[in-house]
């Protein structure tokens, strides 16, 4: 699939969806817990110094589709954590605050990736809401409406941009044989899926349910009835 046509189908979906009302933390992921929401990259492993972790690997070639997954995945990322640190000043709901540090780590993580492999990082500008490719603007400006419009409106955001990002990783988990991406994707990976978990979750105690609309539902099921994860160290 086309990562534009996954941007463009996000829009889509994201129109459909929200215009009908459709790591182990403590107490699990509640609403006050600082913990279990922000917990991307795990202990150890990319919560530190992500490029000293990288060191670890060694230096393999990257080919061109790899080299295009990482650009696009900082911009998925940065696109993740703007969206809600926004939401969360919309909100003031700490899991949207918690959610946005853990995309940061996840961004530092594949800037260091650009950085080893000496590609140039498009995205140099951290303003929040400003992006190197323009549909991520669209979309950032696309999903922040929706979110405003309501609590459960804002909470399938987040687990909408969870949903894509799983899905958009897997699939870029097949296209690398780079020990050191697949290192950093599988740890953005798990991250995903608990945050998917805690949107889930979230979303339920407002009386509302998610269905994917990426991943397939048996493995959105698989996700949500599993443990939180701890990533790798």
């Amino acid at each position: 699939m086309k990562r534009n046509n996954t941007i463009i189908s996000l829009s889509a979906a994201m129109g459909i969806a929200l215009a009908a009302p459709a790591c182990s933390a403590q107490n699990g992921y509640g609403y006050g817990q600082g913990m279990g929401y922000g917990q991307g990259m795990g202990r150890g492993g990319m919560r530190h110094n992500p490029e000293e972790v990288l060191t670890k690997f060694k230096y393999q070639e990257l080919s061109k589709e790899e080299a295009e997954n990482l650009i696009h995945m900082r911009g998925e990322e940065k696109l993740a954590r703007d969206v809600y640190i926004t939401l969360y000043e919309t909100w003031s709901l700490r899991p949207f605050s918690n959610i946005s540090s853990s995309e940061q780590r996840h961004m530092d993580a594949i800037k260091a990736l650009l950085k080893k492999y000496n590609i140039e990082d498009p995205y140099v500008d951290d303003t929040v809401g400003v992006f190197a490719d323009p549909q991520f603007t669209n979309l950032y400006n696309d999903l922040v409406a929706k979110g405003r419009n309501s609590l459960v409106d804002a909470l399938t955001v987040g687990a909408t941009i969870e949903d894509l990002d799983i899905f958009d990783l897997e699939q870029s988990l097949t296209q690398t044989d780079n020990d050191d991406i697949k290192y950093v994707f599988q740890n953005l990976t798990r991250g995903s899926r608990n945050h998917l978990r805690a949107f889930t979750r979230l979303l339920r105690r407002n009386g509302a349910d998610y269905e994917p609309r990426y991943i397939d539902v048996n493995s959105y099921q698989n996700i949500i009835n599993s443990p939180r994860e701890r990533c790798n160290r």
